[in-house]
Formats: structure tokens, C-alpha cells, sequence
């Protein structure tokens, strides 16, 4: 028996690695061995479709993927990719303040556009810029509704 046991112990552990991705349209978990990219195993969960989403959305999903992962409490390092380009709007206090806009909203291009012209380097903008889309959504007649919004997203 004790000869089992120190045989076992001389076995090699594999040092697992986890890709974390959060893209638009889902949070995706991929467990692989450091030395030989293997995959082991692997989680996925769907967001919201939509151009605005609720970051506890992104939230939830993360922590599904990783629950269909296998966790990772056998992973010695891990790396997340994300979306970019998307505005999660947070008060004095990091609470989120309304959906975050996506890098797929483009209802904000004309008032990028503008943005560029009074900046004078002529540069045209797609409006999926993070910061052209601040201007748009603030002059929304929806923000107003919510009381505070507006002063808890500028005062961040």
C-alpha cells in the first residue's frame, strides 16, 4: 500500500490554464493543459441578444460557463477577453447606472459625427466608439425619466 501511495505521488500534475472569452453573444470557459494546449473541458452560456444588456447579464452567464467548466478551483492561471467598445455607465459608488451599450449600438454615429467635426480633424466615426455614444444616450428623453441618472453617471 504505502508503495501505491508514493507511486502516486511522483505522478506529475498537469497544470491546467483557463481562456475566459465574454463576447457579445456569449461567455465562453475553456480549461486546457499548459503543456500541451490538450482542451479538458469547457463551459458556454448565452447573453441577452440586443444592443444594450444589463452587465449582471455578463455576470451571470460567467458564472454559469465556469459552473459547466468544471470550475476552477484545479487551474493555475487565467486570462478573459472581452468585448470592447461597449459603455457600462457606474455612479460614485460602481453601481451600473442603466444597460451598458454595445459596440454594435450605432444610434450614436450622427452625434459621433459631430463630435469629430467640432474636434476639426475631420475623421469620420462609426458611433460604436465608447465615447461617441455618452452624448447620445444622455440626450435620450429616457435618462431624465430615471430619477438621478444623469448626475449619478456624470459625477463618476
Amino acid at each position: 500500500m504505502q508503495d501505491a501511495t508514493a507511486a502516486l505521488q511522483k505522478v506529475p500534475v498537469m497544470p491546467l490554464v483557463a481562456g475566459i472569452d465574454s463576447s457579445t453573444q456569449s461567455c465562453k470557459v475553456v480549461i486546457r493543459d499548459a503543456d500541451t494546449g490538450e482542451l479538458i473541458r469547457e463551459g458556454r452560456a448565452s447573453h441577452p441578444a440586443g444592443t444594450e444588456v444589463h452587465p449582471e447579464h455578463w455576470w451571470s452567464a460567467l458564472q454559469e460557463a465556469l459552473a459547466s467548466a468544471g470550475g476552477l478551483d484545479d487551474v493555475v492561471a487565467v486570462t478573459v477577453a472581452g468585448q470592447q467598445h461597449g459603455m457600462v455607465c457606474l455612479d460614485e459608488t460602481g453601481d451600473v447606472v442603466r444597460p451598458a451599450l454595445l459596440w454594435n449600438d450605432t444610434r450614436s454615429a450622427k452625434d459621433a459625427e459631430e463630435l469629430i467635426l467640432e474636434a476639426g480633424n475631420g475623421d469620420s466615426a462609426s458611433g460604436a466608439e465608447h465615447w461617441a455614444k455618452l452624448p447620445w444616450a444622455a440626450s435620450r428623453p429616457r435618462w431624465p425619466s430615471l430619477p438621478g441618472m444623469v448626475p449619478k453617471a456624470r459625477s463618476g
